[in-house]
Parts: structure tokens; C-alpha cells; sequence
């Protein structure tokens, strides 16, 4: 395994003073007692501009994992999350001041779709994190399952680059579905970023079902390799899909 990266540089996201400072001195501390987040190619993530970061999901603690670790590669790490989130008080304020995306179960963004919402990024030059999966893997091995088609759709509205990414050992921080946390001694969390996905050949293609989940497939699949990579096996052939197990593909099981 490669030494962990440090980024030669930062962008006004994070050089800049704002709420990020506020959020990183809250979080940086406690993440530092859990986890010692290692990072491979994490030049890959872009320095400016708009992207999406895609990771696999295990962990309802992932999202710390990323944050953190987004923030420590030089951007300003931001999430779409329910908008439920954004009604809780003080919470709610700080999702909003710090850019997280609010999307209702339905689908909408604040009377936007995240469509809509990815043209926004666009204006604006900055990143979001969009978990493919839409929920945590229900593969008893923790590798990714099938996942949903929302990041690509935003994607290739707008032409944003998808970057995939894969972390292995947050379970041993918080196992899935667990609500016990393992605070100390640090876990190590390996994180590894892919290039941008090739998604050239949909860039054409109407915005359907099949388009949709074709350009899907090869992003999980990215992922997937990233994730084969840290772990140093191999994947099942066929991706994990709820339906064939009788499963939900959100909430807990």
C-alpha cells in the first residue's frame, strides 16, 4: 500500500475564512480520537471547479469519514442531505450556511429537483458528495451494491465530473447499523480516489431509464475497483440487488 498524499495546495474553499473553519475545529478533534484517515491519489480530486464525489457506503459514519477526509485533500466537503435535517435547530443553520444540498425523499431540492440543484454547483464551482447507493450496502461483505442513477443524472445534465471514491475500515469505528462508536484508539481508515468516470459514452444518449442505469453500473463499478484495491480481494461478479433478496433498498434491515 502507498504512503498516504498530502495535497501541494488548497482552494479558496478552504484558505478562506468561513464556516468550515467553525465546522473543521469541531470536527477535526473527535474524527482525530476515531480514525487515522490515510489517503491514496488524492490529487485526483480536483483543486477547483465542480465535481461530484461518489463513495461506497458501509457506515452510517461515512459521511464524517469523507467530510473529513475531502476537507483534508483541499476542498469544502458538501453533502445533499435530507431536508428533514435542515428544520433541526442550530443543525439545520449550519447545513444551510455551509452549502449542504437539502432533497426531499420525493426527489425535490426546495422546489428544485437535484438536477436543478447541479446547476448550481456548476455556477458556483464546487463539489458534492452523492452516494451512489443511496443507503448503506446490504451485501453481507460490505462491498457495494447496485446503485441508484441520481448522481449520474446530475452528472450528465450538467456535464460534472463523477469522481469515484472507496474507504475500507470505517465499520471498525461503527459497524453497520451499529450505534456504538469505538472512539479510541484511532481505527486506521484507508481512502483511495479514482480518476473522473468515463462516461463518454452516454454523453449523447437521452436521459432514460437505461441510459441512466448503464452509466450507473460503470460508476459502481469504478468504485468497486477502488475498493478491491484497499482490500486486496476480489469482488462478487454481479453487484448486491435488494430486490433479488427481498430487501429494501433504503432504511435499516
Amino acid at each position: 500500500m502507498t504512503k498516504p498524499e498530502k495535497r501541494r495546495r488548497a482552494s479558496p474553499e478552504k484558505t478562506k475564512p468561513s464556516i468550515y473553519w467553525l465546522l473543521a475545529s469541531i470536527a477535526l478533534p473527535p474524527a482525530g480520537l476515531m480514525m487515522k484517515i490515510r489517503i491514496q491519489d488524492g490529487y485526483k480530486l480536483p483543486i477547483s471547479g465542480p465535481f461530484i464525489l461518489a463513495p461506497n457506503h458501509f457506515s452510517e459514519i461515512d459521511p464524517i469519514v469523507i467530510g473529513v477526509a475531502v476537507w483534508k485533500m483541499g476542498r469544502a466537503p458538501r453533502f445533499m442531505a435530507k431536508a428533514g435535517l435542515f428544520k433541526v435547530p442550530v443543525i439545520g443553520t449550519l447545513l444551510t450556511k455551509s452549502g449542504q444540498i437539502p432533497v426531499e425523499r420525493a426527489g425535490s431540492t426546495r422546489g428544485n429537483d437535484p438536477v436543478q440543484a447541479g446547476g448550481v454547483l456548476v455556477e458556483r464551482g464546487q463539489g458534492v458528495v452523492i452516494y451512489p447507493e443511496g443507503s448503506l450496502t446490504r451485501d453481507p461483505d460490505l462491498w457495494p451494491m447496485r446503485g441508484k442513477t441520481g448522481a449520474v443524472r446530475v452528472a450528465l445534465a450538467h456535464g460534472i465530473p463523477i469522481i469515484p471514491i472507496a474507504h475500507w475500515g470505517t465499520d471498525k469505528v461503527m459497524a453497520r447499523y451499529s450505534r456504538k462508536i469505538s472512539f479510541f484508539p484511532p481505527k486506521p481508515i484507508d481512502v483511495k480516489v479514482g480518476d473522473p468516470v468515463d462516461l463518454s459514452a452516454f454523453t449523447d444518449e437521452p436521459l432514460n431509464a437505461s441510459t441512466l442505469t448503464a452509466a450507473t453500473a460503470v460508476v459502481m463499478k469504478d468504485i468497486t475497483t477502488l475498493l478491491e484495491d484497499l482490500r486486496g480481494e476480489k469482488a462478487p461478479a454481479e453487484p448486491w440487488d435488494p430486490s433479488k433478496h427481498n430487501q429494501k433498498d433504503t432504511g435499516r434491515f
